[in-house]
């Protein structure tokens, strides 16, 4: 569990790369500065600013933004480097606030890069401070260790560079707010109380709550690390046909996110409301994203694009719900007064409220159309670059395919897509080792998921054919789910390097024996022989148990020799068939204690079947991660809450690409153990 700090309380740092996640109420400048054992600052080249983001060691965001992100690698840092502070400034010019004390105190997460939380810190207590230290990374004998500071300068950058013993502060502090170009006059106008409201308020969303959100019973929310919460959307003019948000992801790099984005009509001059906008659109590259390798870039890219996408289709949506809202508002309007439908007032006033609809939905239908077109770019260039684990199995790269010298930092478990842009398919990226297990659900679904109509509530014409028009019979789930457990389990074998993952299959009636023939044919999946269902759940039940004691008393070497070092899938087919009491608990003590230890599960089943165990096996079920074999929507994002329409990872249709690649798996270990073969 992450330590929450006090001021002035220190934690052990027990890894040498970490991240430092701010956020804070609106817009902060965010740096580093690089102390000897006494703190003080050899010169210009010991701090790190937007301006300079990149020192040994350390990398800071390119601008000023609410969610901000630092990159420490303390094992890269100079030998002379004792202290690493982060600081935090605010902008000044005309609206800029006055000091910190006048919004919601900043907070500070100390995590590791994949967004584990080690320590926290929320900046309590200031007043007029413009600029302070918020946390520092110090060595002390030679471990190192996080202190939550959180001292303020009223004298904003240049006083605090002073008192870390820079010579020349206010000159670098100026050089810091010029390459920022925070001195300047703020974007965004300041509203006139007198003004019209804005014709488009939907297209100002309230601030969604961070963390994961439901969206329905069965809808799981995709986030898989805890994040900051997010920046608010900040529009760019308040005239009408100005009015332009940017909903591109708040903790993308600065060189990204400042890219120009081109309107879907010529910008109006400034003097005219709003700002001008280059017409410019941006150009999109793989890899452009903060990361200490490519894999890790377009990770983290990817999740860009997730953001994105949701964030622009949530735009529109409240757009069209506002819209629809005020034309039925207008129209109940014009029918109150009976004595406006003689003179024929109220058709006139009623063409004139759905003119005004149109428009509504046209101009954020404009916006969507702009958004979409700059990540289906953007898509264009990072799906031929993504690496085999986070590629669809169509990509060329996969005729290249070499067994892997170590595991990636995650593998690809299918797509997701929204009705608003079905061409658009999101990667569902799930980190390694899995944290929790898997469930294919073979039963009935209904597909499409009955309930929502977005065609109704979205003002959609078409929601393209990625829902089905009629759902599959149950021989045709139960054989799409156990291929789409055969394509999940040869991706995870070709994750991994040679003897790195093992895989074994439970199935009582026998079953799947021709859907599991890849599997079994490369030698990846061992004939089980008579070992039944009760032999193997002993066998993983007490390797857990050994890797638990071993682990918690920190003597790994006392395992048995003839414990196989391999991670291990369990494929459990047809279930509950064949398992009695004991087995149903060996499997729920596997869902919750295996992952933790390298043993993960994965549930090939219809959970109707199960309803004769009563709400025994709930907590099965919810351990696991649902995935189905046909498109259906029953994931979340965690920033909005859509209901995503997930597609399985399968394979084209007659291609031999999951067999090649198994047959490579094979190969690669039979080279490292002649014994295998």
């Amino acid at each position: 569990m992450a330590a929450e700090l006090v001021r002035g309380q220190n934690h052990p740092l027990d890894r040498s790369r970490v991240e430092i996640r701010i956020a804070a109420d609106g817009p902060v400048l965010a740096g580093v500065t690089l102390g000897d054992e006494q703190g003080r600052l050899s010169g210009a080249e010991a701090v790190a600013h937007p301006g300079a983001p990149r020192r040994a060691g350390v990398e800071v965001p390119s601008g000023p933004a609410a969610v901000q992100r630092i990159a420490v690698d303390l094992g890269a840092l100079p030998g002379a480097v004792h202290r690493v502070s982060v600081l935090l400034a605010l902008p000044v010019g005309p609206g800029a606030p006055r000091g910190f004390g006048a919004a919601a105190a900043p907070s500070v997460a100390v995590t590791t890069p994949d967004g584990i939380p080690l320590a926290g810190y929320t900046v309590t207590g200031l007043g007029p401070e413009s600029a302070l230290v918020a946390v520092e990374l110090y060595r002390r004998r030679g471990a190192w260790r996080i202190r939550a500071v959180g001292q303020g300068y009223a004298g904003g950058l240049a006083e605090l560079l002073r008192d870390q013993g820079l010579p020349g502060a206010a000159e670098l502090a100026a050089r810091i707010e010029e390459a920022t170009g925070t001195s300047r006059a703020p974007a965004v106008a300041a509203p006139d109380p007198s003004a019209a409201p804005d014709p488009v308020p939907a297209l100002r969303p309230e601030r969604p709550a961070p963390g994961p959100t439901t969206f329905a019973p069965e809808t799981e929310s995709l986030a898989d690390a805890p994040d900051a919460p997010d920046a608010p959307a900040v529009g760019l003019g308040a005239s009408p046909a100005g009015a332009r948000l940017d909903y591109r992801h708040p903790r993308r790099p600065a060189a990204s996110a400042a890219a120009p984005v081109a309107p879907p009509a010529p910008a109006p001059p400034a003097a005219a409301g709003g700002p001008a906008v280059p017409a410019v659109p941006a150009v999109p590259v793989a890899g452009d994203a903060n990361g200490w390798s490519m894999e890790e870039r377009l990770y983290n890219q990817v999740r860009g694009m997730f953001e994105d996408l949701a964030r622009s289709v949530a735009a529109y949506r409240g757009a069209a719900g506002f819209a629809a809202s005020r034309l039925e508002r207008e129209l109940d309007e014009a029918l109150a007064d009976p004595r406006a439908r003689l003179g024929g007032a109220t058709e006139a006033a009623r063409v004139a409220a759905r003119d005004r609809h149109a428009d509504l939905i046209g101009r954020a239908r404009a916006v969507l159309d702009r958004d979409l077109a700059q990540l289906a770019a953007e898509s264009e260039v990072v799906e031929p670059a993504l690496p085999p684990a986070l590629a669809r199995w169509d990509n060329p790269v996969w005729h290249a395919y070499e067994v892997p010298r170590q595991p990636p930092m995650a593998v690809r478990l299918g797509d997701l897509h929204l009705p608003e842009a079905p061409e658009l398919r999101i990667p569902l990226l799930v980190r390694l080792p899995l944290e929790r297990g898997l469930w294919i659900d073979s039963g009935p679904g209904p597909y499409p998921r009955a309930g929502r109509d977005p065609e109704r509530e979205f003002g959609r014409r078409e929601l393209g054919s990625a829902l089905t028009d009629a759902a599959p019979d149950e021989a045709e789930l139960g054989r799409l789910a156990l291929e789409t457990a055969v394509a999940v389990a040869a991706r995870l074998l070709a994750a991994h390097p040679p003897g790195g993952y093992a895989v074994q299959v439970l199935d009582p009636a026998g079953s799947a024996g021709p859907a599991l023939a890849p599997l079994r044919e490369s030698g990846a999946l061992p004939e089980a022989g008579a070992r039944g269902v009760a032999t193997v759940l002993e066998a993983l039940t007490r390797r857990v148990d050994l890797l638990q004691m071993a682990v918690r008393h920190r003597a790994t070497e006392a395992l048995p020799p003839e414990l196989d070092p391999a991670e291990q899938l369990l494929i459990v087919h047809d279930f509950p068939h064949g398992f009695d009491d004991r087995a149903l608990n060996q499997l729920r003590y596997l869902a919750d204690e295996g992952p933790a230890v390298g043993v993960h599960l994965m549930m090939v089943a219809d959970r109707s079947r199960a309803r004769e165990y009563g709400p025994v096996l709930d907590p099965l079920w919810r351990a696991l991660l649902r995935l189905t074999p046909v498109p259906d929507t029953h994931l979340a994002d965690p920033w909005v809450g859509h209901a995503w329409i997930y597609e399985p990872p399968l394979a084209p249709r007659r291609s031999e690409v999951i067999r090649r690649v198994l047959d490579r798996v094979a190969e690669a270990r039979r080279a490292a153990d002649p014994q295998t073969g």
